[in-house]
């Protein structure tokens, strides 16, 4: 199935869910309110199936930007795969957790959140994945600033070496 294919059931499905041209590029992009009944769509629609999430990844578009999630999806059955987009605000950020529909996505909110400061709504177990509970702010964001200690150890911040 091509992309036309998709957005037009995902728009007959959710139409206020798509942003405007969505089409054009090479993947969808979502208004966050809408993504759960979307995500159900995407899943249940016997011509869609997308039953995998491959990945979830959270990536920053700087300081005056937003802080956006993609989503990659198969069909395991049909052999078709979809790019997900899904931008929310820099501050307070959220968006509803797809966990209970893909259970791998359990893990990928819980590294957006770690890493991002991104809140997933109705996540079952929404905390830290990859840094300890009391670490302060979340280092993939493009303004965040590596604290010079953390429980009195240097944190080292010249990385060369590290490749």
């Amino acid at each position: 199935m091509d992309l036309q294919s998709i957005v037009k059931s995902v728009r007959g499905a959710q139409p206020e869910a798509l942003v405007a041209d969505a089409a054009q590029e090479e993947h969808l992009e979502l208004t966050p309110d809408r993504w759960r009944e979307v995500a159900r769509h995407l899943i249940d629609d016997a011509d869609l199936q997308f039953d995998a999430l491959m990945c979830l990844s959270g990536y920053d578009e700087g300081p005056e930007g937003s802080l956006a999630v993609i989503y990659h999806l198969f069909s395991m059955q049909h052999k078709h795969k979809l790019e997900v987009r899904i931008k929310v605000p820099r501050d307070g950020g959220s968006l509803p957790s797809v966990a209970d529909i893909w259970r791998t996505a359990d893990w990928h909110e819980r590294e957006a959140y770690d890493l991002f400061g991104m809140t997933f709504e109705g996540h079952p177990d929404l905390r830290r994945i990859l840094l300890p509970d009391d670490w302060e702010g979340h280092p993939l964001k493009k303004d965040y600033l590596t604290p010079d200690y953390y429980r009195g150890i240097p944190v080292p911040k010249d990385k060369r070496g590290w490749e």
